[in-house]
């Protein structure tokens, strides 16, 4: 995602994959970023998705602005996990184990991960403030199946739905704080929106790769007006 938004401003960037590459992992920790997506330029880093401070540390003008509603982003969160949930209910247990090209994040902790950083949205709501360490959490060794995980799913669904419900317009507008800088709550729905989205492709695309087809299909629509890469992987 960082080198598709640096493409796009016309940043020259070395990109470095750092899954399933120690060495480059090592280095980026050494830096001061123990997460990917990050950008190091001159001593400094930035890690998060953070495109105010990439610009900053680019040297570009950049405005992080929402395109959609909070009311269109809770719709087009609950969509997507809904997805996830088809996939999970419609992947054999022995499946679940398989990785994407070049990465080392099984399936089934790629659908928990899409709906644990969904919740980490109500959280960081609850506790004023989003915490980097819920977005490493893994599958409980109680979660070993795709049915388990979307039961998990849809607590998470009825999470946020409760939550959108009782929120106030103004609430949207409000400071979010994040382990990677500040910014409203409406960016940060419209972040954890369409982090979800990139994961739930991500499942899909594995899937098909192993010849399993959900009930449930990916619309492009749902995507539209979302800050995507096009890239899947």
């Amino acid at each position: 995602m960082t080198k598709e938004l640096l493409s796009a401003w016309g940043v020259d960037f070395e990109p470095v994959n750092v899954e399933g590459n120690d060495e480059a992992l090592r280095e980026l920790i050494a830096l001061g970023a123990p997460l990917v997506p990050a950008m190091a330029y001159k001593g400094q880093v930035v890690h998060g998705w953070n495109p105010n401070a990439y610009a900053k540390l680019a040297g570009v003008d950049y405005t992080d602005v929402p395109k959609l509603s909070p009311q269109a982003l809770a719709a087009r969160l609950d969509r997507i996990l809904e997805l996830d949930q088809a996939a999970l209910r419609a992947t054999p247990d022995d499946k679940l184990t398989v990785e994407g090209p070049g990465r080392r994040r099984a399936l089934r902790q790629l659908a928990f991960h899409t709906f644990r950083l969904s919740a980490a949205f109500v959280d960081a709501m609850e506790q004023d403030g989003l915490e980097e360490a819920w977005l490493q959490e893994e599958a409980p060794d109680e979660m070993r199946t795709g049915a388990q995980i979307a039961a998990y799913g849809e607590a998470v669904r009825k999470r946020l739905r409760a939550w959108f419900q009782q929120a106030p317009p103004a609430r949207y507008g409000e400071t979010a704080y994040t382990y990677y800088g500040e910014g409203s709550v409406h960016s940060l729905l419209e972040r954890t929106t369409w982090h979800a989205g990139q994961h739930v492709r991500q499942v899909y695309d594995l899937l098909a790769r192993h010849n399993v087809l959900p009930a449930g299909t990916l619309d492009p629509n749902l995507f539209t007006g979302l800050p995507l890469p096009q890239a899947v992987w």
